[in-house]
């Protein structure tokens, strides 16, 4: 089993579409992945379970991948969320930016 500790760097946290993401990615992998927040532990191949950690930015998660391609499983999710899931970090809708 490998496991790593990321922290959630998107403005938005881990909201609908990054959480898809996440879930897409997880199950390109044999292996079996779990994620962790405050104690509670989801299959990181479920789009409910992931969605209900309800991961804000700075969150601070374990994933955790048992298997065959465990390894890469876990780049793979650490490089997602350290690209912020490929979300822009410009204003909001409406030109709203929450960071000014």
């Amino acid at each position: 089993m490998v496991e790593k500790v990321v922290t959630i760097k998107n403005r938005l946290g881990m909201h609908a579409r990054p959480a898809a993401l996440f879930v897409k990615t997880a199950s390109q992998f044999k292996s079996d992945v779990s994620v962790m927040k405050d104690g509670l532990e989801v299959n990181g191949k479920s789009i409910m379970g992931v969605m209900m950690l309800a991961a804000e930015q700075g969150s601070q998660l374990v994933i955790r991948a048992h298997g065959e391609d465990e390894k890469e499983a876990i780049a793979a999710l650490e490089k997602l969320i350290e690209d912020k899931f490929y979300e822009d970090d410009g204003p909001l809708p409406g030109g709203r930016n929450p960071g000014a």
